[in-house]
């Protein structure tokens, strides 16, 4: 890095740290406030300037009727992710930057009242974004398919609409129940999460919060056995093993044309076509920016009506 670009970015945030401080003694907030990560957190008791730097916590934003100002990108994108796509009703919140980089000086430049981050957040991070507005982080460690809940409880909490997220909450599982009760009446089937990328096929964990939802609706997911403890996928799959993927259902999911593109050349491959899922006509392709990266009420009733339309005759 040449000394231009080193004296330009000290001059960045030398200006984001002044304007840090001179807005830290003009922030009184409200009495209310949620248990985080980072301790105890103060909020507005209705804030009107929401950031959300988690997918999921835009998800849970727009579910109980917040329009966040300011959003980071889905994985495998340079927006929101498709499925939010329908909820924005004409708005559409700035991107700033995405969940792993977060663009400090677009988050300050939106003049947040409270942030909703991600789990996985520094606590360098959270430091300075704390000090633009309330930053709300989640206490999620592991893996685990219901962590989603207590994530949307913390934020829906945050913005003060605790009691909307629960009537959601039941109504995802009043969905599964749904289906649950339709397959019960068969031996429950079994299904196997892939997703495709560039390189290959990855199995996604059975930990996972679509492989939850997808288990409370009736249906065996699993990992093939090849998926390690504590890990979010396998390793890529080369397609002499991917027989070891077979099951009644195999959903494929693509994050964007690339994926698309290699999933193409597999379906050509004998090793694709010889799986017994492929001659049952059971392989049921699935938006990953959906199946594999979103958590939320929004993401969840998605993917249940989308099993519910895979499994019905």
């Amino acid at each position: 890095m040449n000394r231009g670009r080193i004296g330009e970015r000290a001059k960045c945030w030398f200006w984001l740290a002044a304007v840090m401080l001179a807005l830290t003694p003009t922030m009184v907030w409200a009495e209310r406030s949620v248990e985080t990560a980072f301790g105890e957190v103060v909020v507005p008791d209705a804030p009107q300037r929401v950031v959300t730097l988690h997918e999921g916590a835009l998800d849970t934003a727009l579910a109980v009727g917040i329009m966040p100002l300011g959003a980071v990108t889905t994985r495998g994108g340079d927006g929101v992710a498709r499925y939010i796509e329908a909820h924005l009703d004409g708005e559409r919140p700035t991107i700033v930057g995405v969940v792993r980089e977060i663009n400090l000086e677009a988050v300050l430049r939106l003049g947040p009242d409270l942030i909703l981050a991600p789990p996985q957040l520094s606590e360098a991070q959270y430091r300075l974004l704390s000090r633009m507005a309330p930053t709300v982080v989640p206490l999620s460690e592991g893996l685990d398919p219901e962590l989603w809940r207590d994530e949307a409880r913390l934020h829906a909490q945050a913005l003060g609409r605790g009691a909307e997220v629960e009537a959601l909450l039941e109504q995802v599982d009043a969905r599964a129940a749904e289906i649950a009760e339709r397959i019960v009446a068969d031996e429950a089937p079994s299904a196997v999460l892939v997703r495709w990328m560039p390189q290959g096929p990855m199995v996604l964990s059975a930990d996972l919060f679509t492989a939850g939802l997808v288990r409370a609706a009736g249906v065996e997911i699993h990992d093939a056995g090849l998926v390690e403890e504590s890990k979010p996928h396998s390793d890529t799959l080369s397609l002499e093993n991917l027989s070891r993927v077979d099951a009644d259902w195999l959903f494929l999911a693509t994050l964007n044309e690339e994926g698309r593109d290699a999933l193409e050349a597999a379906r050509a491959s004998p090793a694709f076509s010889r799986l017994d899922v492929v001659a049952r006509d059971q392989v049921v392709p699935v938006d990953g920016q959906l199946w594999t990266s979103a958590t939320g009420p929004l993401a969840a009733l998605a993917i249940l009506d989308e099993l519910d339309t895979a499994l019905s005759p």
